[in-house]
């Protein structure tokens, strides 16, 4: 699996174009989303935000052949990691967390719930489920934990959508 880094805000449009175009070069390609609460005319609503803004994901056999045609596309797109034409994949540990995160048809890291226990976190349904020692922060009014994972090389902070039930 390879990372693509394509014009922010443009990243379904460019999975779209990328899937009509280099249907032959590309296997699977997706871009990760991450459900999370808004509130919108004061109903709180769930919506869908890009997991890794400015980034398409994509499964390929011919890699190098992909980086030459991206050059034809009319708009900026690029393989992340790459260095002097040498294109590295995603590590198996990182497909492999990525993967367990998300819901694996739609590419989408569900909603988790829980409560705080004194300064414990503990999430009891939802993709967060086990991983609560890896959240740095969360905030309780827009309902967000703030993840940490290592992708693309070097260590990130995601924003994935948590809802506290109770604080006891």
């Amino acid at each position: 699996m390879y990372v693509l880094q394509v014009p922010g805000g443009r990243e379904c449009a460019a999975r779209d174009l990328l899937v009509k175009l280099l249907s032959d070069r590309v296997g699977e390609c997706f871009v990760p989303l991450c459900e999370v609460m808004r509130r919108r005319g004061g109903e709180w609503r769930r919506e869908a935000q890009r997991l890794f803004p400015g980034y398409v994901f994509v499964t390929t056999d011919d890699i190098a052949g992909l980086a030459q045609s991206l050059r034809e596309l009319p708009f900026f797109a690029k393989v992340i990691g790459g260095h002097d034409e040498v294109y590295v994949a995603l590590l198996p540990e990182e497909v492999a967390w990525l993967q367990a995160l998300t819901n694996v048809e739609s590419h989408t890291v569900e909603l988790s719930s829980g409560v705080i226990e004194g300064d414990q976190v503990k999430i009891w349904k939802g993709p967060l489920k086990g991983q609560e020692a890896r959240i740095k922060k969360i905030d309780r009014h827009k309902r967000l934990a703030f993840v940490e994972m290592h992708m693309f090389g070097r260590t990130k902070v995601i924003k994935v959508g948590l809802e506290i039930v109770s604080k006891v």
